[in-house]
């Protein structure tokens, strides 16, 4: 009984390749920016990751209507948290409504085009890959069908992180947080497009935080209490710009340079740059209450939406910052 078993779960797992069927193991919880998923607290495993293709028409800024292409619905796109070791089992959807085909570069994989070789998809499609999450990091994931620009440009990106062994050290708040350009047309019927000619000129008409102007602002700001540590997993996918990452009034006590846990860190960091289709975590103690700017201090981009709150409560500490009389 024990070998028929087995022989019926590999034939499973060879049939079911590519189908909507798991193969087997636990399933990834995704989060929303600003959300982050929970902490990995395991071995490790076999972890399927569903994600699908979403084209929606959705707020750019205000008055701005754009029509968004996405992962999960959202831009950016969900964040996944796997740990190293982990065999990821992904599955791509591409909703029926949809007009383009997509699929997905993760910079996580070691394979060809990152599994967009294996994961183009027609709307109403799905297919699956496994690979190996072989390096502990925090990494970009992107649509690379068709013309790649396009696919980015409107939106097609998200993070997932890669735990190390053992896992990171706990904090009190972690947040999601990715920056983008748009490159938008005059609206036609009350919707903005992807403008190529403004791509290729390097002129975005938006640079912005979460997916919007305003995405990091008001209701949606971050919030911490005084003598909290903060865990920002920040992304920028660009598709063309540098990212000057900066909090105006705060300094980062850990900079994970580039998102990777191997190397070198960077401890009392201003200002860290983050390359186009790259990442970081920076981590920081916030130390007195206020409204604490969350900017790319390429400062013209603040004018085009660059800019969020960290909102902080709690007592004021005359012995850190004081006006005086």
């Amino acid at each position: 009984m024990k070998k028929l078993t087995a022989a019926l779960i590999a034939l499973a797992m060879v049939s079911g390749f590519g189908t909507t069927t798991a193969i087997a193991g636990v399933t990834a919880k995704l989060t929303t920016a600003p959300n982050v998923p929970p902490a990995v607290k395991r071995g490790a495993e076999t972890v399927v990751v569903n994600l699908q293709a979403k084209e929606y028409v959705g707020d750019l800024a205000e008055g701005v209507k754009y029509n968004f292409w996405s992962f999960g619905g959202t831009v950016p796109g969900p964040m996944a948290r796997v740990r190293v070791g982990d065999s990821i089992e992904f599955h791509l959807s591409n909703a029926k409504s949809n007009t383009q085909p997509h699929n997905i570069d993760i910079h996580a994989v070691n394979g060809p085009g990152g599994g967009a070789a294996f994961t183009t998809v027609d709307p109403g499609q799905e297919k699956t890959f496994t690979f190996k999450a072989k390096a502990a990091g925090l990494f970009i994931y992107h649509c690379a069908a068709g013309a790649i620009v396009d696919h980015i440009s409107n939106g097609m990106y998200g993070l997932v992180l890669v735990e190390p062994e053992g896992g990171l050290p706990e904090v009190d708040r972690e947040y999601y947080v990715m920056e983008s350009e748009f490159f938008t047309s005059d609206p036609e019927n009350g919707v903005a497009a992807f403008d190529i000619q403004k791509g290729l000129d390097e002129h975005p008409t938006h640079v912005v935080f979460n997916g919007k102007a305003g995405g990091l602002l008001g209701k949606n700001a971050l919030k911490a209490k005084v003598g909290e540590t903060v865990r920002i997993y920040f992304g920028n996918i660009g598709p063309n710009g540098i990212s000057s990452f900066h909090i105006i009034g705060e300094i980062f006590d850990k900079v994970y340079n580039e998102g990777g846990f191997n190397g070198a860190t960077g401890k009392s960091i201003q200002t860290t740059l983050v390359p186009s289709a790259g990442a970081t975590i920076v981590e920081f103690k916030v130390d007195v209450p206020g409204a604490y700017a969350l900017v790319d201090h390429s400062i013209y981009r603040v004018a085009k939406g660059a800019i969020g709150h960290l909102v902080v409560e709690g007592k004021e500490d005359p012995q850190v910052i004081r006006q005086g009389k």
